[in-house]
Formats: C-alpha cells, sequence, structure tokens
C-alpha cells in the first residue's frame, strides 16, 4: 500500500459522506425522522405521509438536481459541485423560491402546524443562506446539519417525547458531515461551523415563532 493510498480512501470516504448528507437531501430526512419517531405525529394516515415525502422529493429535490445541467450548458456553474461562493446565488434562490412554493402547497393541507412549522421554516432558513451567500461562503452542508439536530429537539420538546437515539444519530452525522467538508477542503472550519450553528438556531427560531 502506497502513502497516498489511505488519503484517497478517506477522500472518497468523505465525498460519500458528503453526498449521504448533502443539503437537498436534509428536509427528506427530517420528514422520516418526524414520520418514524415515536410521537402522534407517526400515526398520521400513510397516504398523507407518501404525499408530503413526494411533494418535497419532486420540488425540492429532483427539480433543483435537473436544473444543473442546464446551469452547466448556461456557464451559470462550472461543475456540479458548485465550488465558487457566486456561483451559488442562482441556485440558492432558485431553490429558495422552490421552498416557498412547497411551503404554499403544503399550507393548503389539514396536517399538523408542526409539520407546516418545519417546511416554511426551512424556506425562511434558505432565504438568509442565500443572503448570507452572497457576501461569504458558507456550509450548507453544515446549515442542514444544524437544521436535522434542530428538529429533533423540538420534536422531543413539543411532543413530549425523549428522543434520545434520534439526537445521538443526528450528532454523528452532523460530526461526519463536517469533517468531511473539512477533509474535501471544501471549507474552513469557521464556514462549517457558522454554517452548523445557523441551520441550528435558525430552524430553532422560526419553528418557536411559527
Amino acid at each position: 500500500m502506497t502513502s497516498d493510498e489511505p488519503k484517497d480512501l478517506f477522500n472518497r470516504l468523505a465525498k460519500i459522506i458528503a453526498t449521504i448528507f448533502h443539503p437537498l437531501l436534509m428536509p427528506l430526512y427530517g420528514m422520516i425522522i418526524i414520520f418514524a419517531a415515536p410521537t402522534l405525529l407517526g400515526y398520521l394516515p400513510f397516504n398523507i405521509m407518501k404525499l408530503l415525502f413526494l411533494i418535497i422529493l419532486v420540488n425540492n429535490v429532483l427539480l433543483p438536481i435537473s436544473l444543473l445541467p442546464f446551469f452547466i450548458h448556461q456557464h451559470i456553474i462550472s461543475s456540479y459541485s458548485i465550488i465558487e461562493r457566486k456561483e451559488r446565488n442562482i441556485p440558492l434562490i432558485i431553490s429558495t423560491v422552490l421552498y416557498g412554493t412547497t411551503s404554499y402547497i403544503i399550507f393548503r393541507f389539514p396536517i399538523p402546524v408542526f409539520l407546516k412549522s418545519f417546511i416554511f421554516s426551512i424556506a425562511i432558513l434558505s432565504l438568509i443562506v442565500t443572503i448570507i451567500n452572497f457576501r461569504w461562503k458558507i456550509s450548507l452542508h453544515s446549515v442542514g446539519s444544524g437544521a436535522l439536530i434542530a428538529l429533533v429537539l423540538i420534536l422531543s420538546v413539543k411532543m413530549l417525547t425523549p428522543l434520545q437515539w434520534y439526537l445521538i444519530a443526528a450528532f454523528i452525522a452532523a460530526g461526519l458531515t463536517l469533517s468531511s467538508r473539512l477533509k474535501l477542503n471544501m471549507h474552513n472550519p469557521q464556514q462549517v461551523w457558522v454554517g452548523l450553528l445557523t441551520g441550528f438556531f435558525g430552524l430553532t427560531l422560526f419553528m418557536i415563532l411559527i
């Protein structure tokens, strides 16, 4: 084994982790946690769960991903990784609009306020991150990780249900995600920690107020 092989292995692992915990997927993970946790929200009709999941999957995952080839063709972004801060502006604006659209759709459903609050809070958080990105590169992966930790805590408090294993899993996922971004030199420590705190306190604040 050459000296470069362990480094290559860790880089591959970091890329896999970054893909698994991509910020576009975090709202889906949040919905899975909400529905899987042993709370009253887990007793919603399966058809409602499936519909909400599909709306977010199509509107906030598949649609943004499908636009990436167009962005590259139009030279809006130079790669699918969207490394440069300025290249993130248009994708983030579109993502924010799509989250706003998802919020509008979901608010029309007769579902618990907690679910509506979660989706709307993500839309507001996406707007804040977009504004920050105009001046400074923040880690979107870290924002998603912080928001996921906040969701578990808020779900536990509001539903009066201990969710310690979900919380431990969220912290482990956050640790792996932040480490992967640093390992790949995609961000510096300040960018990942500010991202984590922005996601955590942003989602917490909005879900408490809404």
